[in-house]
Parts: C-alpha cells; structure tokens; sequence
C-alpha cells in the first residue's frame, strides 16, 4: 500500500521576525562590508591618483569670442597641468584657472572686481601679510601689470596680487613663491586662436 499524499493548507510557513533579528543582520551586513572593503584596500598602498589635465587655451578663447577679457598663462612650466577654468560671466566677470605644478602643488590665477582684501581673505587666508618683496614681472616684455604685492599667510601659502582695471589679480596658492612668480610672469590677455 502507498501512502496518501497530503495537500498543502494553503498556508506559506512562517518564520519569527524580531527587532534583535533585523538588527543583527544589518549588524552582520555592515560587518561583511567593512571587511570586504579593508581587504581590497588592504593591495592598494601604492595607489595614486592623478588629476586630469584640461585644455585651458579652449577655455579661454570661448571667453574671449563672447566678448571677456580673461587675464590668463600664455604657457604653463613643464611637467604643470591645468586642472580648472571657472567663467562666470555677467556684468562682472569672474575668471579662474586652477594649475598643479610638476611637483604637485597647487596654483590659482583669480581675476575678479573685488578689493585684494577680499580676494586675499577669500581665497588664501583672513590673516595674511604683505611680503618684504615685491613681485615686478621679470621675462615679460608688456606685462599685464608691472606692479604686484606679494602676501604670505601662517600657513605657509604665499599670494600676489594687483590691480588690473576694475578688477583685482590675484596668484596664489601653496606651491612656492617662485613658482607664483613663473606664473605672474607669463600671463596676457592675448587673442587666442
């Protein structure tokens, strides 16, 4: 004889939810994903990131043809990218463009119609100070502006800076005073293209 079989009653089982439950299994899924995120960086000491170099010149012609007089590098040191170009266009322009330098520090040329003051408290520090030098553009023949300030702060940051028409320039950042000088040295508002 065989065994009757039996029909289901139409009842799924059931098992016991808990408020201890559900905390532990997220206790028990945050755990899972530590390790498994501590395990992959575990081989990653040597991973470096680089910033990605953009045309800066395009930028900067885009500018130019809808009527901005952007203050900008004619050319960056070797081994520097550009890493930014910020326009804000309107009644009062603003323009910005960010550099790394070979050795990874970080440069900003600001033009904007602001007081240095402002630009100074702004970008590099509340309490900056007027540097013993000053900054005269050495390798330019028609430099934008011949005469700049130079600014340090505690930090360590150094920042120079001039009036340009209505407008306030400002080179600043962390990557030495030379280098900032480099860069005040180069710039133009040369047509580009």
């Amino acid at each position: 004889m065989s065994t009757p079989k039996t029909e289901p009653t139409g009842k799924a089982g059931r098992y016991q939810r808990s408020a201890a439950g559900l905390v532990t299994s997220l206790v028990v899924t945050v755990i899972g994903l530590g390790a498994l995120l501590y395990f992959t960086g575990a081989f990653r000491h040597d991973l470096e990131i680089k910033p990605e170099a953009i045309d800066y010149a395009e930028t900067i012609a885009s500018a130019q043809q809808a009527g901005l007089t952007p203050v900008y590098p004619a050319t960056l040191p070797e081994g520097w990218i550009a890493t930014g170009v910020d326009i804000v266009p309107g009644d009062d322009p603003v323009f910005m463009v960010r550099l790394l330098t070979d050795d990874g520090d970080f440069v900003g040329v600001r033009q904007e119609d602001s007081t240095i003051p402002a630009l100074l408290a702004k970008w590099v520090d509340e309490e900056t100070q007027v540097a013993d030098a000053h900054a005269v553009p050495a390798s330019v023949s028609a430099p934008v502006v011949r005469d700049w300030k130079g600014y340090t702060d505690d930090g360590g940051d150094t920042a120079f800076a001039a009036e340009y028409g209505d407008d306030s320039l400002i080179v600043f950042g962390s990557a030495p005073a030379k280098d900032l000088q480099a860069i005040v040295d180069s710039l133009t508002t040369a047509p580009i293209g």
